[in-house]
Formats: structure tokens, C-alpha cells, sequence
């Protein structure tokens, strides 16, 4: 546990409070330290009792916020999709998707910079969503409403933008945001969550993931 709070955890509280009021210190300790165990081992793998160790909470006090291990993490996991990433989206990755770009380049540069550094910045709050949204009903219920209506709803609007410049191919924009997602959540969970000590220029690597969007894989013929 760190005396100063990481970002992610001011983040989270702020939120939290806006809910359910301001928590005491013995609760703050309680969802750092459930935030902490369950990124590293999963909601399965995780126990109230460690969680409560490295807390320095007894067991029952745990039980006594939150009546079950599930709704502990629920208690974290929800907010952090509806409350923490949701006006994250709302406010700043509106206002870049806002933003003018003369070419659709620009534009996925933007966007391919933007959410590698959010990632970097809220690594074991991803996690617990990469682990758990698809097992949780609840939380899967958020993530798609939120996917749906804020993140497909605004990039459709630049694909379409792009498209009457004819920069990018008439077809479906559902199409263009799954191949662009998939490629830029691939780029990102490579270097951020699978091999982060790969060594790698992160500028060439964005380049080249955005050449490999809009331009595919394959050699030019001899």
C-alpha cells in the first residue's frame, strides 16, 4: 500500500463519494487493497482475507461495507465503467474526437496516443474489467451501454466525416471502428499489459500501427 495515492485510486474515490458519500480511511485502504488483489489474481482467486491483510483491517470489517466478496467488486467494477470511464469519455475523448483534423491520419494518431496513455495511467482498473466483465452480467450490461452510445456513437460520426473526403472506403462505419479498435486495443495490450518491458520507439510504433490500419499488411507486388 503507498501513502500517496496513485491517480486512479483519487479518481475513483471522487467518484465514489459522489454516490455513497465520503468514505473513511479504513474503507479507502479496504478498495485499494481490493483493487490491488483482484487486478493481480482475478475475482475467483481473490479472498476477503487478504484483501483485509493488506489493508491492516480485520475481516469483518470488510463484511461489514459490503455483504459479499461479489458485491465488493461490483462496488469498484461498476463505477469504474459507469463513472469512471464514462465522463472520462463524456468530457476528454469527446472533445479530441471534437477536435478538426485535416487528414484521417491525424485523427488516429490522436485517438492511438490518447488511449495508450489512459491505459498506462489505469492499469490494475483494467484489469479488473478485462477479468471480470465477461463473467459478470452486470458489469458486461455497462460496458456495452457505454460502448454503444458514447464511444460508437461519436466515432461514427468521423468515419463518416472521412468518408464523404473519401480518405476512407464507403462501407459500413461499424466496420471501420472494429478494425480500428481491434488494431489499437492490440497495440495497447501488447505493449501495456502483455510485454512492457519490450523496448520499442513509441512515435515509429504508432505510425506503423496506423499504416497497417489504412494500408494492410501486404507487400507490393513485384
Amino acid at each position: 500500500m503507498t501513502d500517496e495515492k496513485e491517480q486512479w485510486l483519487v479518481d475513483l474515490l471522487r467518484r465514489l463519494e459522489d454516490d455513497d458519500g465520503k468514505k473513511t480511511e479504513k474503507q479507502i485502504r479496504i478498495i485499494e487493497a481490493a483493487v490491488e488483489v483482484f487486478s493481480e489474481k482475478g475475482f475467483a482467486a481473490a479472498s476477503t482475507s487478504e484483501i483485509a491483510q493488506r489493508a491492516g483491517v480485520a475481516e469483518g470489517t470488510i463484511f461489514r461495507h459490503y455483504k459479499t466478496k461479489k458485491d465488493l467488486l461490483l462496488s469498484i467494477a461498476g463505477p469504474v465503467a459507469a463513472k469512471l470511464f464514462a465522463p472520462f469519455l463524456m468530457r476528454d475523448f469527446a472533445r479530441l474526437l471534437e477536435l478538426p483534423y485535416d487528414r484521417v491520419e491525424d485523427f488516429l494518431r490522436a485517438i492511438l496516443r490518447d488511449r495508450l496513455e489512459f491505459a498506462r495511467k489505469n492499469m490494475k482498473l483494467i484489469k479488473i474489467l478485462v477479468h471480470e466483465v465477461p463473467f459478470q452480467p452486470e458489469l458486461l450490461a455497462q460496458v456495452k451501454e457505454l460502448f454503444t452510445h458514447i464511444v460508437v456513437t461519436r466515432v461514427e460520426k468521423a468515419v463518416k466525416h472521412f468518408q464523404a473526403q473519401g480518405a476512407l472506403k464507403e462501407i459500413p462505419p461499424w466496420r471501420v471502428i472494429r478494425s480500428t479498435v481491434s488494431q489499437f486495443v492490440g497495440m495497447i495490450v501488447f505493449h501495456v499489459f502483455l510485454a512492457p518491458d519490450f523496448p520499442f520507439d513509441e512515435e515509429e510504433e504508432i505510425e506503423r500501427t496506423v499504416d497497417i490500419l489504412l494500408h494492410g499488411i501486404a507487400g507490393r507486388p513485384s
